[in-house]
C-alpha cells in the first residue's frame, strides 16, 4: 500500500509526525511511505530511514501536483489539514485521513480562556489518522536522524566548550515565544558552565549581543551551523533550556533533559514536550521541567504568537525569573 502523508511545515510540527512515519511504516506490511513537505524544511526529514520517498514544494503548489499524479497513491494522510493540503487531495482525488486541529476550541480558549481542549498531545492526534490500517503507537517518541557529514568534531566547537556544555535556544518564530534577551544575559552571566546560544541566522545578532556577558563562557552557535548540525549540538548537550520551537522538540527526540519555556502559547494545545510512553515509563522521573506563569489572564493571547506583546507588558515572559530558571538548571545539571 502506497501513503502519501502532508505536512508542509514546520520544524516542530514536521518533527512531531515523526511516529506516524515510523509507526507506519514498520506495522503496516509492505508500506511505501512518501511525505510532501516545503523544500526549506527538507532537513528536518532528508535522513529518516522510514521515508521511501521525499516530496518538496518550491512556490509553486501545482508543479508538485504535477508530479504526485504519477505516484498512484493509495492513501493520503494529510496532517496539515489546511487549504493548500486541500487541494493537493482534491487534485489526487484519491481516499484520505486526517488529524483534528481543534481550532474552534483553541480560538475560544485563547479569545475567553476557557480551556476545551482535550488533554491529548499532537502526536496522538496525528497517530487517529492511521488507525484504520491497524497502526498505533509504539511509544518510542520522536525521530530525528543526523548524516554522518552533519555531525559537530571536536573542532567545531571551542576547546572550553569540548568537555560539556549547556544549550540554550534563544530563537523562536516570533518574539512573544520567546525568553527576553536582558534576562538570558542575566542568565549566561550567572551559570558556572559553559553555554552554547541556539538558533538561526535571524538570531545570530542578539546571539553576540548576550554572549558578550563572557565571550569564553558562552558560545553563540547561531546563525553558524545549519539545522541538522545545530540538531547535533541539541544531541550533544548536557540539558536544553528552550523556547516553545523546533529545536525543542529535536531535544525531546534526542531524550535531552529539558527546560522549556512558554510565554503567549501554552502545553494545553498538545505541543509540550513529547518523549514517547516507552521512554517515560522507564525513567525515574519526568525528564523535562515546563516553566510558565500561571495565572496570567491575559495568557494564552495567541496559539501562535505575536511580534509584540498586544498589551505591552510581555508577563507570559518577563515573570519567569532568572533566579527560578537558574535553580531548575542546578537541580538537572545535579540528576
Amino acid at each position: 500500500m502506497k501513503f502519501l502523508i502532508i505536512r508542509f511545515s514546520s520544524i516542530g510540527d514536521i518533527v512531531l509526525t515523526t511516529p506516524v512515519i515510523r509507526c507506519l511504516k514498520k506495522q503496516s506490511p509492505g508500506a511505501e511511505v512518501h511525505f510532501l513537505i516545503k523544500s526549506s524544511f527538507r532537513s528536518v526529514l532528508a535522513n529518516n530511514p522510514y521515508i521511501d520517498k521525499l516530496h518538496c514544494m518550491e512556490e509553486s503548489l501545482d508543479a508538485i501536483i504535477r508530479d504526485l499524479h504519477g505516484e498512484r497513491f493509495d492513501y493520503i494522510i494529510d496532517l496539515h489539514h489546511n487549504l493548500r493540503s486541500l487541494k493537493v487531495k482534491r487534485a489526487l482525488e484519491m481516499p484520505a485521513r486526517s488529524f483534528e486541529k481543534l481550532n474552534i476550541q483553541k480560538w475560544i480558549y485563547t479569545s475567553f480562556k476557557w480551556n476545551l481542549m482535550p488533554n491529548v498531545h499532537v502526536v496522538d492526534r496525528y497517530m487517529k489518522a492511521v488507525e484504520p490500517f491497524g497502526v498505533t503507537n509504539d511509544g518510542a517518541g520522536l525521530d530525528y536522524f543526523i548524516s554522518e557529514e552533519d555531525r559537530i568534531r571536536p573542532g567545531d566547537l571551542p576547546a572550553s566548550h569540548q568537555a560539556g556544555y549547556i544549550g540554550i535556544v534563544i530563537g523562536a518564530a516570533l518574539n512573544t515565544k520567546k525568553y527576553p534577551m536582558h534576562k538570558l544575559k542575566e542568565l549566561c552571566a550567572a551559570l558556572d558552565h559553559p553555554v552554547i546560544l541556539l538558533g538561526g541566522l535571524e538570531d545570530a545578532s542578539e546571539g553576540e549581543r548576550i554572549a558578550s556577558v563572557d565571550t569564553v563562557k558562552v558560545y553563540n552557535a547561531c546563525g553558524k551551523f545549519s539545522l541538522s548540525e545545530s540538531a547535533d549540538l541539541v544531541r550533544g548537550a548536557k540539558l536544553v533550556v528552550s523556547n516553545d520551537t523546533g529545536l525543542m522538540h529535536i531535544a525531546a527526540a534526542f531524550k535531552k533533559p529539558l527546560i522549556s519555556l512558554w510565554g503567549n502559547t501554552v502545553p494545553e494545545f498538545g505541543m509540550s514536550p513529547y518523549y514517547g510512553e516507552r521512554f517515560l515509563s522507564q525513567a525515574a522521573q519526568l525528564p523535562y521541567d515546563i516553566m510558565e506563569v500561571r495565572p496570567l489572564r491575559c495568557r494564552p493571547c495567541s496559539k501562535i504568537g505575536y511580534d509584540h506583546c498586544p498589551r505591552g507588558h510581555f508577563k507570559c515572559m518577563e515573570l519567569i525569573e532568572t533566579r527560578v530558571l537558574l535553580d531548575r538548571i542546578y537541580q538537572r545539571i545535579r540528576r
